[in-house]
């Protein structure tokens, strides 16, 4: 069975590790919903179902890191918070890792806790900070949005693999060889390569929607709501 650091399969994580981080991915989730109930309207919803779809696809690009099998992919997470904002994104995630985990055997059952807690909490919450501070002070232009989508998808695709770090250090079970030391520096050099690649695919979906229907993009609502006078400014566009 290939081991996915970010999809995590059975055994990398012992037992009571995985099920502490299956009550953080829960609690974390029904905030979610909770939260996700406010922002949804008519052009959230069907935005969610294109983001879910979208990122599921990303996600089916690994990555080799490790001989032992254990690799790397998109995640997505900056891009859920751009579009749909961090509470329905947070839920867009979980639902695709649920999905793969089920269905495909994409990531241990088991460990979905640990997934949906580095993926839909940790990426997303980091992406919608980072977001949230570069749009005050870049201007809202597309130049602007697509430096934001890029930092915001580059930082959170490695802090997210530094959450697997913590998670193996509190009770990794399979040899990945070297030390911790080792280990976490293999993850974030590994992540920053991928995160380059996040980042522009980021940064070149959210651009687009925004020229077309900068209303469609979370971030930029939440921001300020869109006006007719304010739409060349944030999509570049009218």
């Amino acid at each position: 069975m290939e081991n996915l650091a970010m999809h995590i399969s059975n055994g990398i994580i012992n037992g009571p590790v995985a099920a502490l981080f299956a009550v953080i991915a829960l609690v974390a989730m029904a905030l979610a919903v909770h939260r996700g109930r406010q922002d949804l309207d008519d052009r959230l919803a069907p935005m969610a179902g294109l983001v879910a779809a979208f990122i599921f696809a990303v996600q089916m690009l690994n990555f080799p890191i490790f001989t032992a099998g254990v690799s790397g992919h998109l995640l997505g997470g900056a891009l859920a918070a751009m579009l749909v904002g961090p509470w329905v994104g947070a839920l867009c995630i979980a639902v695709v890792l649920v999905v793969q985990a089920l269905v495909f055997g994409d990531g241990g059952v088991a460990m979905l806790g640990l997934s949906i807690t580095n993926m839909g909490v940790i990426a997303v919450a980091v992406a919608y900070l980072l977001i949230a501070l570069l749009l005050r002070v870049l201007p809202r232009t597309p130049a602007g949005l697509a430096v934001t989508a890029f930092v915001a998808a580059l930082v959170s695709v490695v802090v997210a693999a530094m959450g697997f770090v913590l998670q193996y250090w509190l009770g990794g079970t399979a040899d990945l060889g070297g030390n911790l030391a080792g280990l976490a520096g293999t993850m974030a050099v590994s992540h920053l390569f991928i995160g380059i690649g996040e980042g522009l695919i980021t940064a070149t979906t959210v651009v687009t929607v925004a020229k077309v229907r900068p209303d469609l993009v979370y971030a930029l609502r939440a921001r300020k709501p869109v006006s007719p006078a304010s739409v060349p400014a944030v999509g570049g566009v009218r």
